[in-house]
Formats: structure tokens, C-alpha cells, sequence
């Protein structure tokens, strides 16, 4: 045998050895098994679409209320505001017998509270603590049935700070 034979052959076994590993797909091993690209798109995409379709079931059922079923509020208002909020302050400026609801049409529990008092303010730069008068706070809630502006009768809570 001649070196240039010797040559030769190391030359072929190696280029048939390259080409065997070449020949070899490409991928990621998972554990024992190897995954394809392919196979990870295709897993991929389907998981997200899955997710896309459900995500329809994470929301809330009331957002997808067919009619508007807001309230009809109640004509006119307290005279103060010259009618422009559709509702009636405490007794001290507005009638003693004023509606106390917001809504016309209207059938539940109200409950309705002016509250008074005093309240501190700090500065917080200078430590600084005031006294202010807290005077006269509307606070209302109306739980029950109305008659929205679909014309329905409607279920709901409603709070008014």
C-alpha cells in the first residue's frame, strides 16, 4: 500500500462520516425523545389557539349584555345646581320632602346618609395638622327592580358617594 492510498481512504471514510451526520435532522433532545421544529410549531400554534378560544370563557357573562338597561333618572334636580345633577341634597338645601332616589321607575330599599364632622390635614413637608369642617356628605345606595330606558325591568344596585 501507498501513503497516497492511505490518504485517500481517511479522506472517504471521513466525507462519508460528514455526510451521515449531516444527513441527521436537526433538533433539540427532550428527555429521550427528540422533537422537530415542525413538531414544536405545530404544538405550539394549537396551544395557542386554545388559549385564544378560551379566553372567551374567562369573561365576566355580564359584559356581554345585549340591551342598555340603565336607569331613567329622575326629572328635574335640587335647585342649587340649577337642576343639572339629576338628584336632592340634604334638607338644609333642598325641601325636607324631596325625592330622595335618583332613578323614576324605581321599587327597593334606599338608604341615604348626610353625614358631618371634622377631618385632619397634614402637611406632609412641615408636619403642619388642620382642622376642617366636613359638612353635609351625600352618601346614598338604591338596591331593587327599575324600569330601564330599554323599557325592561331591570335588577340592580346603585351607590351615590
Amino acid at each position: 500500500m501507498s501513503i497516497r492510498s492511505l490518504q485517500t481512504e481517511e479522506l472517504a471514510r471521513r466525507v462519508r462520516a460528514y455526510r451521515q451526520a449531516d444527513a441527521q435532522p436537526i433538533s433539540a433532545p427532550v428527555g429521550r425523545h427528540a422533537v422537530s421544529r415542525r413538531y414544536f410549531l405545530k404544538i405550539a400554534g394549537a396551544v395557542g389557539l386554545g388559549a385564544t378560544l378560551a379566553s372567551e370563557f374567562w369573561q365576566p357573562l355580564t359584559a356581554a349584555a345585549k340591551t342598555d338597561g340603565s336607569p331613567v333618572h329622575i326629572p328635574g334636580g335640587t335647585p342649587v345646581l340649577g337642576g343639572a345633577f339629576h338628584l336632592f341634597g340634604p334638607a338644609s338645601i333642598d325641601p325636607p320632602d324631596a325625592e330622595p332616589s335618583t332613578i323614576t321607575d324605581f321599587n327597593g330599599s334606599l338608604g341615604l346618609a348626610y353625614i358631618s364632622g371634622t377631618v385632619s390635614q397634614t402637611n406632609t413637608v412641615t408636619g403642619e395638622v388642620r382642622t376642617l369642617p366636613f359638612l353635609d356628605s351625600d352618601m346614598r345606595f338604591m338596591k331593587g327592580v327599575y324600569r330601564g330606558t330599554d323599557g325592561q325591568i331591570h335588577q340592580g344596585t346603585f351607590g351615590l358617594v
